[in-house]
């Protein structure tokens, strides 16, 4: 594990280019899972529609190579949120990633199951875009991916069970 805070800029884009999120995080580290980004509760991001600030802090894992991204939250948020995306892509000295929201979401409240979000927005969106078929196919893959991953109790792969506590706890501090 390496650590070292510096602002990231998380930059994602719907198929068409238009901004779905954007809002700065502070990069906590990497390890074998990818790298982590720290979101403390009050940040402001930006959509294409409002404004908004973070009500929770939460983490995001940037895979490396995989058509998602994970986000977990201190209570009251979701304990996880990952969005199937495009492979999210770094600037030449990695303060911004950019990726480009594929529409689906696995969800995992706090004590509950993993399960499917906005499968009726990523067909609205297929058609409408026109995803080529290589990405409907690595979206659905991903998605099922993500929601057997995902499962609770850590009956679901690393890092869904517990490896993001660690990374949670350095913006998330227990009282």
């Amino acid at each position: 594990m390496t650590t070292g805070r510096v602002p990231v800029l998380i930059d994602v884009r719907k198929f068409d280019g238009t901004l779905s999120a954007r809002w700065t995080a502070e990069r906590l580290g990497e390890d074998e899972h990818g790298v982590w980004l720290g979101t403390p509760e009050g940040t402001v991001g930006r959509s294409v529609r409002r404004a908004w600030t973070s009500r929770f802090p939460y983490v995001v894992l940037i895979p490396r190579g995989q058509w998602w991204t994970a986000t977990f939250c201190a209570a009251p948020g979701p304990e996880l949120y990952a969005d199937v995306c495009t492979v999210p892509e770094w600037n030449p000295d990695r303060t911004v990633v950019h990726m480009t929201d594929l529409d689906l979401d696995v969800v995992r409240p706090h004590g509950g199951g993993a399960h499917v979000e906005d499968e009726e927005e990523f067909e609205e969106h297929r058609v409408r875009f026109g995803y080529p078929e290589q990405v409907v196919t690595e979206a659905r893959r991903a998605c099922a991916w993500l929601r057997e991953a995902g499962r609770r109790h850590g009956a679901g792969a690393e890092p869904f069970a517990s490896a993001y506590g660690l990374w949670l706890d350095l913006v998330a501090p227990a009282t």
